[in-house]
């Protein structure tokens, strides 16, 4: 048998199989789910146990009998007792006490709300294809406008000035929520520091949070 016959018969014998590419691609897929399908199913459900039930009640016990220990006191008594344990292990035994709720976002607002203003910055297009920056200052008692001002580039000095304008005197109000922009400098920290009242405190607030963190 020479080349050409051996040539012809390979061509002839893959010619039974010619599909088109789309075909192809679908057994592949199809192989490759059922390969990772038997890959992947669990030899066992669940994850294999840990502890056994004798030293889950031993924590427990140490726990009751001694409310001040935390995780590592009993970490280290079970380590002495030649029980190898991690402390994480421990911790995620452990009873947690329920803390008393924290008041909300809308809480604070609704006890407070006589005493808290806001300050914040909104943008303007201009016909000319400026872009300008207006701080609005509002009273959330009536949502009042106290004071408001516009600027192209805003400074941490200009805002600064800007508060100041805005509550003269003893006008300042017990709680200022604003961001946590960069603008808001360390002057401004300080000058606020300076003309409010000692009980005043400014309020940074984050957006889609409701937990308050007082600068």
């Amino acid at each position: 048998m020479n080349v050409f016959d051996f040539r012809d018969r390979l061509v002839a014998g893959y010619a039974a199989y010619v599909v088109q590419p789309g075909t192809v691609v679908r057994w592949h897929r199809a192989w490759f789910r059922r390969r990772w399908t038997r890959r992947s199913r669990p030899g066992r459900v669940g994850r294999p146990p840990v502890l056994d039930s004798k030293t889950r009640d031993l924590v427990h016990e140490m726990a009751t009998a001694n409310p001040l220990w935390g995780a590592p006191r009993i970490h280290g008594e079970l380590r002495t007792l030649g029980i190898d344990i991690s402390e994480r292990t421990v911790s995620r035994l452990l009873t947690r006490r329920r803390r008393p709720p924290s008041q909300t976002w809308r809480t604070f607002l609704t006890n407070h709300v006589a005493a808290a203003a806001s300050m914040d910055f909104f943008t303007v297009p201009t016909v000319a294809g400026r872009v300008l920056l207006v701080l609005l200052v509002l009273s959330h008692e009536r949502r009042r406008v106290v004071h408001f001002n516009v600027t192209e580039h805003p400074t941490a000095d200009w805002t600064t000035q800007q508060i100041v304008e805005a509550f003269p005197d003893d006008t300042a109000p017990r709680w200022l929520l604003r961001d946590r922009d960069a603008i808001y400098s360390d002057a401004f920290r300080q000058c606020d520091r300076a003309w409010r009242s000692p009980r005043s405190c400014p309020v940074r607030q984050v957006p889609g949070r409701t937990r308050l963190s007082s600068a």
